[in-house]
């Protein structure tokens, strides 16, 4: 009787928790809601990338309308070369206003290294190929090239060790020497630039095979770099043998 009472008494007091939790959950998600609401909206970040778009991309073809042909001469960037050069620098500047540095170092280390890579070997060739001349007497280097091919060389190998582009260097060498056996072919000789780029690769490809023979047995970066091309980056072996504590 006494349990009747007070069930009588506190109607619903067997099934207050199931519709405590319910309330609970739904102020909860009412929160969250509000939450979710009151995110900062990044006024700066889109500004900015509207402005950029409207400018540089939409106001591209009327600024090449305003600006006459006279002031850009056909051997010189046009003034829609100049707003695509300004899209490329600004947007990178504003890509740093996002927080995002595992996505930015993914951008950097691996999808940045083929989008900037390819295109500047593509475009070494592409200058390659016009290195060509028809009189012998032309084939020739001047001696300010010829103490230049050192410091570029030395830079290519910098750059396929340090990028991890060994392929892409070796490919593109390969295209190279291809071209002059069949421009030979045609009597046409390199003029000094195009020997100029044949040395430094040259160099560079030596250099690379000497770098390579001398970590050739060293277990640490073995371990490191276990794939079928071996090429040690220069900052890993700094790291790993001259600045670490022994």
């Amino acid at each position: 009787m006494e349990a009747a009472a007070r069930r009588r008494q506190h109607p619903g007091a067997a099934g207050v928790q199931p519709g405590t939790s319910f309330l609970q959950a739904r102020h909860s998600s009412i929160k969250a809601e509000e939450a979710a609401g009151t995110a900062p909206f990044h006024l700066d970040l889109w500004f900015y990338f509207t402005l950029q778009n409207w400018v540089l991309d939409f106001g591209r073809p009327i600024a090449m309308l305003v600006f006459p042909l006279e002031w850009f001469p056909l051997n010189k960037p046009s003034v829609g070369d100049y707003f695509h050069m300004a899209y490329n620098i600004i947007t990178p500047f504003l890509l740093l206003k996002i927080d995002s540095f595992e996505l930015l170092y993914y951008y950097d280390e691996y999808l940045g290294h083929c989008m900037w890579y390819i295109p500047f070997f593509l475009i070494l060739f592409m200058y390659f190929s016009g290195c060509f001349t028809p009189t012998k007497a032309e084939s020739a280097m001047p001696g300010a090239a010829l103490l230049l091919v050192v410091p570029s060389g030395l830079y290519y190998w910098y750059l396929v060790t340090e990028g991890q582009i060994f392929i892409l260097f070796i490919f593109t060498f390969f295209a190279m020497l291809a071209l002059v056996l069949h421009q030979k072919r045609k009597r046409l000789f390199l003029d000094s630039n195009g020997l100029f780029l044949v040395y430094s690769f040259a160099l560079t490809l030596l250099l690379v095979a000497l770098w390579v023979a001398w970590l050739w047995n060293d277990p640490v970066l073995r371990k490191k770099y276990p794939g079928v091309i071996y090429v040690p980056e220069p900052w890993a072996f700094y790291t790993l043998h001259v600045s670490s504590p022994h």
